[in-house]
């Protein structure tokens, strides 16, 4: 009889154990899709803002056609993409945004003008912010990953079939270190 309750008390802290860390997992994962629906929020604000961005300096580069279209055209295959091809279509766009005022720095009637410097002050701030959502994604998703990883935890996530996130990473051509020349 002793032997019984003894058993019968291991399955039972065995079943809270294994509604614990399911409960756990379910929370992380849906921290990271927050995080996520986050950093697409803030996308969709920079996705928003670059039309405006780009008509003010169209008006002073008339000749930086190609510029231009380059973030246009990022802009728009960013939009209709998911997963690991948005976030490497969104990367794409960072650099063709970074060019764009880059090219800025060469008009200095547009670098004075007061809607191209709020513009510009606006999507530095959306940048920033899109930088501190892709770190909190990151480490939602580092949680998650090492606890599905772990023993005795991946018991139950490989049971329950809780797959792998990938981190939101940069370009290996944006990790270069840039060249700034007076």
């Amino acid at each position: 009889m002793v032997l019984l309750i003894i058993i019968l008390l291991l399955v039972v802290l065995l079943l809270l154990w294994g509604v614990a860390v399911y409960n756990s997992l379910i929370k992380l994962r849906n921290r990271g899709d927050e995080a996520e629906a986050a950093i697409d929020s803030h996308l969709k604000e920079r996705a928003d803002l670059i039309p405006n961005v780009v008509e003010t300096v169209k008006g002073y580069a008339k000749h930086e056609s190609e510029t231009l279209e380059s973030v246009v055209s990022a802009r728009n295959s960013a939009a209709s993409l998911a997963g690991a091809e948005r976030m490497k279509a969104e990367m794409e766009l960072s650099g063709a945004l970074g060019r764009l005022l880059a090219v800025a720095e060469n008009y200095p009637e547009l670098k004075a003008n007061q809607n191209f410097l709020d513009l510009q002050a606006q999507l530095a701030r959306i940048e920033e912010t899109l930088a501190n959502a892709r770190k909190y994604y990151n480490a939602i998703v580092r949680e998650y990953n090492d606890k599905i990883m772990v023993f005795p935890s991946s018991l139950i996530a490989s049971v329950f079939h809780f797959g792998k996130r990938d981190y939101f990473e940069i370009e290996e051509s944006d990790r270069a270190r840039a060249d700034v020349r007076f």
